[in-house]
């Protein structure tokens, strides 16, 4: 299952002592493909840089890339389906570029989408997504 993760899932599972380390677990294990574009990796060594230091921002990316589960995307449309907060369009857009089946965010951008015929990616939550996972 073709999986796009928000920057803001990635930053709380990293850590082995987080209580959704799991997620990257899970991630390992190959329960799911994670489904990334340029920018999105971008996005991930920034914020992880910015929160847990340059030392573990190479450390996640360099193991994200090595992953065989690692689905590389190129966008060729942009859909710009979130007005509000332009910057999240990214793993929108990378989500229906790699007809992912879920994205998983806590970002409240990104879970306003609306469930249509045209957008069909599912929206998840953490929570929810544990539930899918164990399934």
């Amino acid at each position: 299952m073709n999986v796009v993760l928000d920057t803001n899932v990635l930053l709380v599972a990293v850590s082995e002592r987080s209580p959704f380390h799991w997620i990257i677990t899970q991630l390992e294990n190959g329960a799911y493909n994670l489904c990334v574009t340029t920018d999105i990796l971008v996005e991930y060594s920034e914020i992880l840089q910015r929160h847990m230091g340059l030392d573990v921002a190479d450390l996640a990316l360099k193991a994200i890339l090595q992953l065989p589960n690692l689905v590389f995307v190129e966008k060729y449309f942009f859909w710009q389906l979130i007005p509000q907060d332009p910057d999240d369009n990214k793993f929108v857009d990378c989500a229906i570029a790699a007809s992912a089946k879920y994205i998983v965010s806590e970002d409240r951008h990104i879970k306003a989408l609306p469930n249509d015929k045209f957008f069909t990616v599912e929206v998840l939550g953490i929570a929810a997504f544990k539930t899918i996972l164990a399934q």
